[in-house]
C-alpha cells in the first residue's frame, strides 16, 4: 500500500480495519474539553478576571498565571484532531466525501459562531459585533482543507509546516483601517480586537487562520499513521519522536529569543517568574513557539494513551466522543451560572445579561466575582452536569451512527 497517502491516487477509500472510534484521539479531546471548561469558568466567576490580564506577570500570581496557561493547550490541539479525525473519515470514504463534508462543516461551524456562540457569551441577541473566535477558525481552516487535501502529501506536509514555522516572519505586517484587505489581513494574520465596521455590522477578528490552517493540515497528515500501514508501536515511537522533537525545538527557540514569538522573554524577579515570562507565548495568532510548546506535550499524551482506560478515562473519553455537542451546552450552562452566582453574591445579574462588550472588559462587573478556588468548584460541578447529558448524547449518536447523517457535524 501507499504509505505517503491515507487515500489512494483515485480518490477512493482504502480498506479500513475498524470503523470504531480510536480511543486516545477521543480521550486526548476528552482532555482538552474539560481544560476548556476551566478557561471559560474562569471568566464568568474569577474576581481577577475582571481587573487584569492573568498572564500579566506584572500583577498575577503563578496558581493565577497557569490557570489561563493550561488553557493554552485547547485550540491547536483540537485543530490538530480536527486534521486527525479528517483523514481518517477520508480513508473510509473516499477524498471526494471528505472534501464535500469538510467543505460544508466548515459552513456549519461558521454559522454556529456568528448566529449562537456570539450569543451564548453575551446572552445579547442585539450584540453590536460577530465575534470572529476558534469555531469561526475551525470552519475556515476546514474548509481550505477540503481544496489542499487534493495535493499530494509530499506538498501538503511541507505547506503545513511552512504556515505553522513561516508565518512570524509576518508579524511586523500590519494595515491599519477598515478597507477590505486591512480585514482580509486580519482573518489572515493580525487579530484586531477593536473590531471592523462594514455597513451595519462590526466584526471582531480573535482568530486569524494562517496558523491553524498549518496545523489542520499538518493533523490531516498526522492521521496517516492511524491507518492499518502503521504498526502501533510504529505509530507511537514516531509520536513520541515528534513530541520530544517539538518541545526540545520549542526551549531552544525560545532561550535563543530571537525568531518564533513577538514577544521576548526576559528575567524576573525571581526563578518561578522567569519560568513564566519563558512560557508566556502569544496566542493571538497562534505563534510557532506556542504551537510547539502545546502541540509537544499533546504528540507525548497520545503516544502514551493507546492503552486500557480506567473508570476516570472512561469518563473522559465521553467528552472527546462529543466535542460540538460539548461545546454548544457548556457556554450557556457557565453564563447561566455566572447571572446566578451575581444575583446571590448580591451583584445585579442583569450585569451579566446583554452584555455589550466580552464579559471580562464589562466596567459594570468590577468587585464581582470569587476567588480561584470557587473557581475550580464551579468548573468541577460544571462537568458533573454534563457529564450525564454527554453520554447520553454520546449513545444517541452510537444508536443512530450512519442513519442520522446530521449527527456527523457534532
Amino acid at each position: 500500500m501507499n504509505r505517503d497517502n491515507t487515500i489512494a491516487p483515485t480518490g477512493k477509500p482504502k480498506t479500513v480495519a475498524k470503523s470504531r472510534r480510536i480511543e486516545s484521539i477521543d480521550l486526548l479531546r476528552g482532555t482538552i474539553m474539560i481544560i476548556m471548561a476551566l478557561d471559560h469558568v474562569r471568566d464568568y466567576f474569577h474576581a481577577y478576571s475582571y481587573i487584569n490580564d492573568p498572564t500579566d506577570l506584572q500583577h498575577t500570581s503563578v496558581p493565577i498565571f497557569f490557570t489561563r496557561w493550561i488553557t493554552h493547550f485547547c485550540a491547536p490541539t483540537f485543530m490538530l484532531l480536527a486534521g486527525v479525525s479528517a483523514c481518517l473519515y477520508g480513508a473510509k470514504n473516499g477524498r471526494k466525501a471528505l472534501s464535500g463534508f469538510l467543505f460544508t462543516r466548515g459552513i456549519w461551524l461558521v454559522f454556529v459562531e456568528l448566529f449562537l456562540i456570539t450569543l451564548f457569551w453575551t446572552f445579547n441577541p442585539h450584540y453590536p459585533a460577530f465575534i470572529l473566535q476558534v469555531i469561526w477558525a475551525f470552519g475556515i481552516s476546514m474548509m481550505v482543507l477540503a481544496l489542499l487535501i487534493h495535493l499530494p502529501r509530499k506538498v501538503l506536509l511541507p505547506l503545513g509546516i511552512l504556515l505553522v514555522a513561516g508565518h512570524n516572519a509576518l508579524d511586523n505586517v500590519h494595515v491599519a483601517g477598515d478597507s477590505p484587505f486591512a480585514f482580509l489581513w486580519s482573518v489572515l494574520h493580525q487579530p484586531n480586537f477593536a473590531g471592523f465596521t462594514a455597513g451595519p455590522f462590526r466584526f471582531i477578528v480573535g482568530y486569524p487562520v494562517i496558523p491553524y490552517i498549518g496545523i489542520i493540515s499538518l493533523g490531516y497528515c498526522l492521521g496517516s499513521l492511524y491507518t492499518p500501514d502503521t504498526a502501533p508501536e510504529t505509530r507511537k515511537k514516531l509520536l513520541r519522536n515528534i513530541g520530544i522533537g517539538a518541545i526540545l525545538l520549542f526551549v531552544i527557540l525560545r532561550w535563543i529569543n530571537i525568531y518564533g514569538d513577538a514577544a521576548h522573554w526576559s528575567g524576573q524577579q525571581n526563578f518561578m517568574f522567569t519560568l513564566l515570562s519563558f512560557v508566556n507565548v502569544t496566542k493571538y495568532p497562534p505563534s510557532l513557539l506556542y504551537i510547539l510548546m502545546t502541540l509537544g506535550p499533546a504528540l507525548l499524551f497520545l503516544a502514551y494513551a493507546e492503552r486500557p482506560l480506567n473508570r476516570f478515562t472512561s469518563k473522559v473519553l465521553v467528552f472527546g466522543k462529543v466535542p460540538m455537542f460539548f461545546y454548544l451546552l457548556h457556554i450557556p450552562l457557565i453564563h447561566g451560572l455566572g447571572v446566578l452566582a451575581a444575583g446571590l453574591s448580591g451583584h445585579p445579574p442583569a450585569d451579566m445579561v446583554n452584555l455589550t462588550t466580552w464579559v471580562t472588559a464589562n466596567t459594570q462587573l468590577q468587585g464581582y466575582g470569587f476567588s480561584l478556588p470557587v473557581v475550580y468548584l464551579v468548573w468541577i460541578a460544571v462537568m458533573l452536569l454534563l457529564y450525564p447529558l454527554s453520554r447520553l448524547f454520546s449513545q444517541y449518536k452510537q444508536a443512530n451512527q450512519g442513519q442520522k447523517k446530521w449527527l456527523s457535524y457534532f
